[in-house]
């Protein structure tokens, strides 16, 4: 999440009377993240999520992005409702970008969660594809190899180097390989794609909250495990967590046996959820307005993950423990 758009609070108020809300309180920026721009916002009534959608979030996914929260949420994932205006419009429209209203869940994003906590993302991850299983929308991957190729070649060399020398180096070493090898024909359906700590919310060692389904489409099961486990297992110091690594694939096999085809494909799927991250930083790092609330990602952190899954990814995907 982030603010790109800013918002007075005239503005928020008078959006807030298509709804039956109640009356604006208070609405506050929230500055994480890279896609959108984000309020929380209190009500007289309650706690809401404000989001408006930025140019990486294109306007005819929204349909699908905010159907799925309400199929997830009704299928009892803990997922956030989207809030519907007096009209029943999933989304309205404020300075000509689309904006809607999201449930506010309890809970807390964690910066080093501990093996129960990973194992229990694991299971919510694979409940989540199950749920998703029979929701009728459909979204192709629009971050998918191919995207990578064309983000990196619209950065260029110069400038990939010029936030890491060696930036620029692993793109040309992994990239061609990883486009080259990657698998098809797995099992697949609706995926999140994105989720980071960030995205889940936690009391304890439950998972109260999944949120921010702005990437979710169409996309192999195991591409997904690959990028939660990308997004997991490591410390904020780049070092492989291999409990929280273990951990989160044995609560996902538990809930969703992983197929040996699968299996063997998570090394290489992994390196190509880094350079997907490796992609959508670089690209974010170069073209983000100065003045946007958002702190920008190093890339260099999914090099080193990259880099990793190159070397002990066959070790680390064995899934011994869960069989």
């Amino acid at each position: 999440m982030a603010v790109y758009t800013h918002l007075t609070t005239e503005e928020i108020g008078q959006l807030l009377q298509h709804y039956d809300v109640g009356e604006l309180r208070s609405a506050k920026g929230i500055a994480e993240g890279v896609s959108n721009s984000n309020w929380i916002v209190e009500t007289t009534a309650a706690r809401f999520i404000l989001t408006i959608y930025e140019e990486r979030t294109e306007r005819e996914g929204l349909p699908f992005f905010l159907g799925l929260l309400d199929h997830l949420s009704a299928k009892g994932s803990p997922v956030p409702r989207t809030i519907h205006d007096r009209d029943g419009a999933a989304f309205r429209e404020v300075r000509g970008k689309p904006v809607a209203l999201i449930e506010y869940l309890p809970g807390v994003s964690l910066s080093h969660p501990d093996a129960a906590q990973a194992e229990a993302v694991g299971r919510a991850l694979a409940q989540l594809h199950l749920d998703a299983a029979d929701f009728a929308g459909r979204r192709a991957n629009t971050l998918g190899p191919a995207q990578w190729q064309d983000m990196l070649h619209d950065c260029g060399d110069a400038q990939l180097a010029a936030i890491d020398a060696a930036l620029a180096e692993a793109v040309e070493r992994h990239l061609a390989p990883i486009v080259r090898e990657w698998p098809q024909g797995l099992p697949s359906g609706i995926i999140h794609a994105d989720l980071f700590p960030d995205n889940v919310l936690t009391l304890g060692q439950d998972v109260t909250g999944l949120i921010d389904f702005y990437f979710a489409c169409d996309g192999m099961y195991a591409y997904d495990l690959a990028v939660t486990h990308a997004a997991w297992s490591f410390d904020a110091h780049g070092e492989y967590r291999a409990q929280i690594g273990a951990a989160l694939l044995a609560g996902y096999h538990a809930v969703r046996p992983v197929s040996e085809e699968e299996r063997a494909a998570l090394p290489l799927l992994a390196r190509g959820a880094a350079m997907r991250f490796i992609a959508t930083r670089a690209h974010d790092w170069i073209h983000t307005p100065p003045d946007a609330l958002v702190v920008r990602k190093d890339p260099m952190d999914f090099v080193r993950r990259l880099e990793f899954y190159t070397a002990c990814g066959e070790d680390v995907f064995t899934l011994r423990d869960q069989a």
